[in-house]
């Protein structure tokens, strides 16, 4: 990479990172698009315990990236990544070959462990490919990479739901389907969905293996000794007490509370609302397809922002994305025309709130990273890209456990209901499900306002910093 100047020209390195990363979204979002629907309709879970075991499931990882950064750090990236693959591949086929509820929980921490290896090992040969004045673009292509990734995986996903559901019982299906128990209802073809992902993660298991290489030392550092625990431990203790760096990661929190109602609330919401139809990986990709159209022309647009001001840009956009949603009912029941097509009015608007959402993710997340990777001492930068994404862990722990309060109360799994239920009755249950939406609006709000005081406090510390300063 040319020192000194702007490009986007990288190490081969950085661009096989990219490559991996690209395969293990696939793999992750392929499962996890569906995986609050798997859990309750094939496990057999409750949507509250759903909400709580998937709550957990994705505050642990994101949060085991604090300390598997530190790990990779010791041990190289390379054998690290090697190691979470193959955790993930063995993760998602216990995940699809054996539907009870204890296996399923011990597969997911299997997952769990793999994919908080991932994190900090890419996005820190990301940072570590990069220097300060190309971290931004460094850090966009990554994320790139990752919404590709999320695209394609969740594009494969519903022809192989539907394709395993509609098919007959013949030939190979029939084979398949007495291999697991000869399964009805929603859910059984999902455990295809989680055989899928592991065929991905052994596939980036094997790029890692043959195109992986070692980041090469920065310049001053070649041949330092490895740090202590008691060393580790001291770099940790000073990102947990760097405020403004925690602050931020609370706050941002709110973002990602919402963000997570992609997975934790949509497909069942479109299961329940729309039918069984309805594909919630497909309507989900509005997702990736604005982050990849928009996210380096908006990091180019914001490269000279200051962080915390590119992150407010995304929590004013970030409320519209459930608001949309709680529009549906204004529409009507029919499809509405589009012109080219029709379209049932809760996915239109639910599509609609999900490009309001790539396009605040744009805003948001290359800065954020590329403030984190600031706040790296030295031969830390593993151990800081793991703290980075904590904001995730609190609000997807949140997030997740309340929307399965919030499915139970106002849009509840069917098969709860009553079965002698009328057509009227059933549809009174439904009737303010787009409640739901109403209180993720609210919690928009609330990250902004917080984040303007955030802005305000920090900005009031740096001016009298500099009079001070100025005083000496």
């Amino acid at each position: 990479m040319t020192e000194g100047k702007t490009t986007w020209k990288f190490s081969s390195t950085f661009w096989s990172a990219n490559i991996i990363e690209l395969f293990e979204r696939a793999a992750y979002y392929g499962c996890f698009i569906f995986l609050t629907v798997y859990l309750t309709n094939r496990i057999g879970f409750t949507d509250k315990e759903t909400g709580v075991i998937t709550g957990v499931f994705s505050f642990l990882l994101y949060l085991m990236p604090t300390f598997m950064g530190t790990l990779a750090d010791r041990i190289g990236f390379r054998k690290a990544l090697c190691a979470a693959f193959l955790l993930l591949a063995f993760g998602y086929a216990l995940l699809g070959l054996v539907p009870a509820k204890l296996t399923a929980v011990i597969a997911l921490l299997f997952i769990i462990s793999g994919a908080a290896i991932v994190k900090p090992v890419v996005s820190g040969t990301v940072a570590k490919c990069s220097d300060e004045l190309n971290r931004a673009r460094a850090f966009s292509l990554f994320y790139w990479a990752v919404n590709i990734g999320a695209f394609a995986g969740k594009s494969v996903v519903d022809p192989i739901r539907q394709a395993f559901a509609g098919a007959g019982d013949s030939g190979l299906l029939a084979a398949l389907k007495t291999l697991i128990g000869n399964p009805t209802g929603l859910g059984w073809e999902l455990q295809f969905v989680n055989l899928y992902s592991s065929c991905m993660a052994l596939t980036a298991f094997l790029l890692t293996f043959f195109f992986y290489r070692e980041v090469a030392p920065a310049a001053g550092t070649a041949g330092a000794p490895k740090k202590t625990v008691r060393e580790l431990a001291r770099g940790m203790a000073k990102a947990v007490t760097n405020w403004r760096f925690a602050c931020l990661i609370v706050i941002t929190g709110f973002f990602w509370a919402i963000q997570g109602q992609l997975y934790a609330t949509m497909p069942k919401y479109l299961f329940r609302m729309v039918g069984l139809a309805s594909k919630p990986g497909w309507v989900a990709n509005v997702n990736p397809f604005v982050v990849v159209l928009c996210v380096i022309p908006i990091t180019h647009m914001v490269r000279n922002w200051r962080s915390v001001n590119s992150i407010a840009v995304s929590f004013l956009i970030i409320p519209f994305s459930a608001f949309a949603v709680t529009l549906a009912p204004l529409l009507g029941t029919q499809e509405v025309s589009l012109g080219f097509t029709t379209m049932n009015p809760v996915i239109l608007m639910m599509m609609i709130g999900i490009a309001f959402q790539g396009l605040a993710e744009c805003f948001l997340s290359p800065k954020y990273l590329e403030f984190a990777s600031k706040q790296a001492p030295p031969g830390e930068t593993g151990l800081y890209m793991g703290y980075a994404h904590l904001n995730s862990a609190f609000g997807w722990l949140f997030g997740f456990i309340l929307s399965g309060i919030l499915l139970d109360k106002w849009c509840p799994d069917p098969a709860k209901l009553p079965p002698d239920l009328t057509e009227a009755a059933r549809a009174a249950v439904y009737a303010h499900a787009h409640y739901i939406w109403y209180v993720f609006t609210g919690i928009g709000i609330l990250g902004f306002l917080l984040l303007m005081v955030f802005r305000a406090v920090t900005d009031a510390i740096d001016r009298k910093q500099a009079q001070g300063r100025l005083l000496k």
